[in-house]
């Protein structure tokens, strides 16, 4: 059974692949994209019920991400993942109403608890 889909939106495909490697053997259902715009067109299609996108990207950065989901679907909980120097932007995404930040480099064990206390907020 799965535990819930998680959309992984992020331009380095090592963090795509980590996040991948992380959620999957834990019971997620994880898609992957490197960009925010093929991300929105994937959430207009499927079911989503947690996003990790990263702030800074090349086509649409992850606060246009996080407005866009939460103006469009507010009850995917979004977790941004945020590189060095970017955690006043994090703070921001969070009064955008993101679920959570986590910084890079970050260990497996920091993207599963995240995800899971997402989840965990989700149900109740």
């Amino acid at each position: 059974m799965s535990l819930g889909r998680v959309l992984v939106i992020d331009d380095e495909a090592i963090v795509r692949i980590s996040c991948q490697r992380v959620l999957t053997p834990e019971g997620y259902d994880v898609v992957v994209t490197s960009r925010g715009d093929e991300a929105i067109g994937l959430l207009e299609k499927e079911r989503f019920d947690i996003v990790l996108t990263d702030l800074k990207m090349p086509d649409m950065d992850g606060l246009e991400v996080l407005k866009t989901i939460k103006e469009r679907w507010p009850d995917i909980q979004v977790i941004i993942i945020t590189g060095y120097g970017t955690i006043s932007t994090a703070v921001q995404a969070i009064k955008l109403g993101a679920f959570e930040y986590v910084e890079k480099p970050f260990t497996p064990e920091d993207i599963l608890n995240v995800v899971t206390k997402a989840r965990q907020a989700k149900g109740s």
